[in-house]
């Protein structure tokens, strides 16, 4: 009699010890979320061909990118249609730890410009359509450290007549495997402008496209629109045709532009040349990101 009622009570608990792991799994099915799935590379690279896009760099990547445009095609076949001289060199660094916020400098030639920014993605556009969008937003500083003179005294009289600012807002879908949007939307300040019938601020609005013809190779372009008549000269907007390829590590990217300026404060407020008349010129970017390890743990 006790021996069966020893076998009892040890079915009773195994059978509530097995109902309570059931019910403790069904909890966790419960209050467990699904994990989001964000899309990836709706751009392949921070920039398109000269524009920001939506993108950072990986979690503790580091960017390094090479910038280059040549002169314009009208200079004609003894500058080899801008090949020869004329040239804009910038070299950067973009970094970021969390994926999320990334800060970048700088150094272009033209104008002797160095630069800073900051780049945080807010939104991130998902596969369920939970979040139909990615959201980044953008802040740049930029020095320039060109001598210039004015009836022969100092253009910049103090280190503040130097600087200039670009704050961007930038919105993308990637709406399938091919074909990825941007809508843009940027103010460029400048504390001391070149002429004086110039105004200190440019609005822009403007728009990016890739389209992706082969798992390597896609198709670009870019185009912003100045809302404001900021000056009197005969500035133009800043278009662009590009294609990339990606290899290993690298991706390259080759266009067509007719802004010679590499940098925001340039291409969008500064953009001397049209396509009209053939003012464009052959550019490229290069872009190799290494992956920065953290310290190891003993």
């Amino acid at each position: 009699m006790k021996k069966h009622l020893l076998y009892f009570i040890c079915a009773n608990l195994l059978t509530f010890t097995i109902a309570k792991a059931q019910d403790d799994d069904l909890l966790k099915l419960v209050d467990e979320k699904p994990k989001k799935e964000f899309s990836s590379a709706t751009f392949k690279t921070t920039r398109l061909i000269n524009f920001h896009t939506v993108e950072v760099v990986g979690r503790r990547a580091l960017d390094f990118r090479i910038s280059h445009r040549f002169g314009d095609f009208n200079s004609g076949p003894f500058n080899a249609w801008g090949i020869d001289g004329g040239a804009n060199i910038r070299l950067a660094l973009e970094y970021s730890h969390d994926g999320r916020l990334m800060f970048g400098i700088g150094r272009t030639s033209a104008r002797k410009i160095a630069d800073g920014f900051v780049k945080y993605r807010l939104l991130r556009q998902t596969i369920n359509g939970s979040m139909p969008i990615s959201l980044t937003l953008f802040s740049s500083m930029y020095h320039t450290f060109e001598r210039a003179q004015i009836n022969g005294m100092n253009k910049y009289q103090r280190v503040y007549d130097r600087l200039s600012y670009c704050n961007q807002i930038m919105v993308a879908r990637k709406f399938n495997s091919h074909l990825s949007l941007q809508l843009l939307g940027a103010m460029v300040h400048y504390n001391l402008v070149d002429d004086i019938s110039e105004g200190n601020n440019c609005y822009l609005a403007g728009v990016v496209a890739r389209y992706k013809i082969t798992t390597r190779q896609a198709i670009t372009v870019e185009y912003a629109r100045r809302l404001n008549s900021y000056s009197k000269k005969n500035y133009y907007d800043s278009f662009g045709i590009g294609y990339d390829l990606e290899t290993g590590g690298h991706v390259f990217q080759i266009h067509l532009t007719n802004s010679f300026g590499l940098t925001e404060n340039q291409y969008f407020m500064y953009t001397a040349s049209s396509w009209q008349n053939w003012g464009i010129r052959l550019g490229f970017n290069i872009s190799r990101v290494f992956g920065i390890q953290g310290r190891s743990k003993d």
